[in-house]
């Protein structure tokens, strides 16, 4: 059973979604179809994510701008091609490994290794006991974890993770309020 604060914090999400208009909302995802997509992928959804794709499931709808990385940024775990939904969910890790590639690395890994196969060895293997980050829009993700929820939503590019909101909620606004409008449109609720 999902936390309260974590079904509040998932549709609030989703309705200020919707109310921006950023998309197309299709009818949220079952209980079955979770867990499919879960066994089919690895994954395991944190609860306020969870409560936001059941609210509606996000489908971009629009055609994608000029040098986007996603054909489709909303993952569509319902009718989205395989192949697509595994590249997204691999994202963050191949991510971070390219770039270990490149000579990236955390200090708290320890010392890095000379050979870019023994440092890669070693990030993946960091990077296994860190929370799975789940495909959110683009190369948004959130971690993911049963039993979680309220966690940063994080923008991975490479090695270069940011937060892109402290929680989901905050990230819908942050990445798809209109601009133009002068006042949140909950402030009028």
């Amino acid at each position: 059973m999902l936390h309260q604060d974590a079904v509040r914090l998932g549709r609030e999400a989703a309705r200020r979604l919707a109310l921006f208009g950023a998309c197309e909302i299709r009818p949220g995802l079952t209980d079955r179809e979770f867990t499919w997509i879960e066994a089919e992928y690895g994954i395991e959804f944190a609860d306020d994510h969870r409560a936001f794709l059941a609210a509606g499931l996000p489908i971009n709808s629009a055609r994608p701008e000029e040098g986007a990385t996603w054909e489709s940024p909303w993952p569509d775990w319902r009718d989205g091609y395989e192949e697509e939904l595994r590249l997204h969910v691999e994202w963050p890790v191949r991510e971070v490994l390219r770039d270990v590639e490149r000579g990236a690395w955390l200090k708290s890994w320890g010392a890095r290794p000379e050979a870019n196969a023994e440092a890669s060895r070693i990030a993946r293997q960091e990077l296994e006991r860190a929370p799975k980050l789940i495909p959110l829009y683009a190369h948004r993700f959130l971690p993911g974890g049963g039993g979680t929820y309220g966690r940063q939503v994080l923008s991975v590019w490479g090695a270069d993770i940011i937060s892109y909101g402290r929680d989901l909620a905050e990230y819908i606004t942050n990445d798809f309020y209109p601009l133009d409008d002068a006042a949140g449109p909950w402030d009028n609720d």
